[in-house]
């Protein structure tokens, strides 16, 4: 399961539309080591001048890793973490995230995070079984 979602929670969704801020709580609680890495991530773009700021540390645990993916490659959590902080985020791998700033999407910086070409180079051995 991805997110331990609070039984109140379940029972608002089931009646309708739950707000971005409640969502984002329940990723937070449920997925803490994506939240920490995210949210590091983000703190080093809005201390910088940079159009994005990366984090390639490789997680410490496959359930951390787990983490990652999840948050990442759900459209909705993703979407909702992007709102929420107001930035892009990019996945690369299975542990590279960045932030960009929304300016920057589209830009330089952006593309080639994103590029196939980038994702090749990001590749080594010891990442191929992550």
């Amino acid at each position: 399961m991805s997110l331990n979602v609070p039984t109140a929670l379940l029972e608002r969704a089931e009646q309708g539309e739950v707000s971005d801020a409640e969502f984002v709580d329940c990723v937070r609680e449920s997925l803490p080591y994506a939240w920490s890495t995210i949210t590091r991530v983000i703190a080093d773009l809005e201390s910088g001048s940079d159009a994005f700021a990366d984090d390639a540390t490789p997680p410490p645990t496959e359930a951390e890793r787990g983490q990652l993916l999840r948050a990442l490659a759900s459209d909705a959590i993703r979407g909702g973490l992007e709102r929420h902080f107001g930035v892009a985020l990019a996945f690369q791998n299975c542990h590279r995230v960045a932030a960009f700033r929304p300016s920057a999407v589209g830009g330089p910086e952006h593309r080639a995070f994103t590029s196939v070409r980038g994702q090749i180079l990001n590749q080594s051995p010891e990442l191929r079984d992550c």
